[in-house]
């Protein structure tokens, strides 16, 4: 399920012709990038490159650092251009950095190597006419890129529609465009993220980078939803992913929006269950929402759910949120913990019930004698009035218990 880093789609022929043309006239070294600092077209070196754009031409992308710093200057909310300053251990030099709008969208940034942080003004101004031009040139490439971008969203939306009909016609769409390819198992992510602090469509652009490398992936082919804070992708493998494959995939998503966005972006990956046939994506899609529910609440998933790997929480967690409250704790659990002031009979009984009542895989886990082991469970039955020994007193127990996790990490709102 591996995917390259993914670059930004190269550049028109018309666009790169303008970023040569300034390089030329300017005698220094130019580049566009998209929105997340990832080159699109850029010129020949004019001796001022540095070790930042020899390795982005090799790449094709300049490396997570660099662009974390490049980002982290607020380049795509400046309102006019501006130098950033170099950074030695990243190998960057100063470069002038020029926002590309049109009707109020940031398109790109035009960057030119400015070893000085000084320019001539028929240099500014040579750089801001051809800006124009480039913005320009790049609105009406974005416009036919984004009518295909449409197109796959609403086939997506269609394919996870509770509709039978909706998803039906999808999917008769879909095999005639050949998006999917044939691959028969069918696997929902859902990429969700909270309202942070970012520029616009920087969200939506960010969702693009870290997602759509795993559209045509070595091992699945797969369509992709994006709005302004979640994404969806549907992906077709020829045999389910195993969990690890799961996770590994889900924590390089994270780890590029860490890249691309601020900490107060959170997000959380939910994946769905693994299906056979197109047509169980809505079924993948709405566990998906429930995992992402998870990730959201439990700390110790480190913001990825896998519904395959929820148990209990799969369950718990369709509860609509007013009715996941302090009231479905059980009172035996109540009575347990409001008899005592530390919680070493709550983890005892925690341990217990995780051992499936085995004595010594629990002492073990523990670290207690035997003898104690039972004192503590002759304790925890005493005060709560069930006994450990039926299956239906446990399963009441251990869902309790489950149950306080999910209300101690709080509302999950924000999925």
């Amino acid at each position: 399920m591996t995917a390259r880093l993914q670059r930004a789609r190269p550049g028109s022929p018309g666009l790169q012709a303008l970023v040569d043309e300034l390089a030329e006239q300017l005698g220094r070294s130019v580049a566009i990038d998209d929105p997340l600092v990832r080159v699109v077209c850029t010129s020949r070196h004019f001796g001022d490159e540095d070790p930042v754009r020899i390795g982005t031409l090799l790449q094709g992308r300049a490396d997570n650092a660099t662009i974390r710093y490049v980002l982290a200057q607020g380049v795509t909310q400046w309102p006019r251009p501006g130098f950033i300053e170099g950074r030695d251990d990243l190998g960057l030099l100063p470069r002038y950095v020029v926002p590309l709008r049109e009707r109020g969208h940031l398109l790109g940034l035009l960057m030119v190597v400015a070893p000085e942080m000084t320019l001539e003004p028929k240099e500014t101004e040579a750089i801001g006419r051809a800006a124009g031009l480039m913005a320009a040139q790049m609105y009406v490439e974005q416009l036919s890129a984004d009518t295909r971008k449409t197109d796959e969203q609403t086939l997506v939306l269609e394919l996870v529609d509770t509709n039978v009909v909706t998803r039906t016609a999808a999917r008769r769409r879909a095999v005639e465009l050949g998006l999917l390819g044939e691959a028969e198992h069918v696997l929902v992510t859902l990429v969700k993220l909270s309202r942070g602090t970012e520029p616009v469509r920087q969200p939506e652009a960010a969702l693009w980078g870290a997602l759509e490398g795993f559209r045509q992936a070595r091992s699945a082919h797969g369509i992709l939803a994006v709005d302004q804070d979640r994404a969806v992708l549907v992906q077709l493998r020829e045999r389910p992913p195993a969990p690890p494959e799961v996770a590994a995939q889900s924590a390089r998503i994270l780890d590029e929006l860490a890249t691309f966005l601020e900490p107060s972006a959170s997000p959380v990956i939910g994946v769905g269950g693994r299906h056979l046939g197109l047509q169980h994506a809505w079924r993948s899609y709405e566990q998906s929402l429930v995992a992402a529910r998870a990730a959201r609440r439990i700390p110790s998933l480190r913001s990825i759910g896998d519904w395959d790997l929820l148990g209990e929480f799969a369950v718990l967690l369709q509860l609509p949120e007013h009715a996941l409250n302090a009231s479905l704790v059980p009172e035996p659990l109540r009575a347990l913990n409001e008899a005592h002031g530390d919680d070493r009979l709550r983890d005892t009984l925690r341990c217990f019930l995780e051992h499936a009542g085995s004595i010594p895989r629990t002492a073990e886990a523990l670290r207690l004698h035997r003898t104690s082991l039972y004192y503590r469970l002759r304790q925890i039955q005493e005060i709560t009035g069930l006994d450990l020994d039926d299956g239906g007193h446990r399963l009441t127990l251990h869902l309790g218990l489950r149950i306080e996790e999910l209300l101690a990490a709080g509302d999950d709102r924000a999925v």
